[in-house]
């Protein structure tokens, strides 16, 4: 039976199950010269390049947008823990 391999490309995406080294991580997040997307260490596809200044503004955007979901989590709870005033109007004439 022939051994599958651990790395390569399916449909142009790539992938990689090879155990990584903690220097092979690190050399893989930061690749100055690079774009903003590179290949992952470990597992299937692409990750951000954090030495391209475009994946920072991406990391900044995401950071502020779960912040904001916070913030309206917390104010809609304030909102449901009020009472509700219910009128029934029993009016069967």
């Amino acid at each position: 039976m022939a051994d599958k391999p651990t790395s390569g490309e399916i449909l142009g995406v790539p992938y990689n199950f090879e155990r990584p080294s903690f220097s092979n991580m690190l050399s893989s997040y930061w690749q100055p010269g690079e774009g903003m997307l590179v290949e992952k260490p470990f597992g299937v596809g692409y990750s951000l390049n954090l030495a391209n200044w475009r994946s920072w503004v991406v990391v900044l955007v995401a950071g502020a947008l779960l912040w904001q979901q916070e913030q309206g989590s917390s104010e809609q709870q304030d909102v449901d823990d009020e009472p509700v005033e219910v009128i029934v109007d029993d009016d069967s004439n």
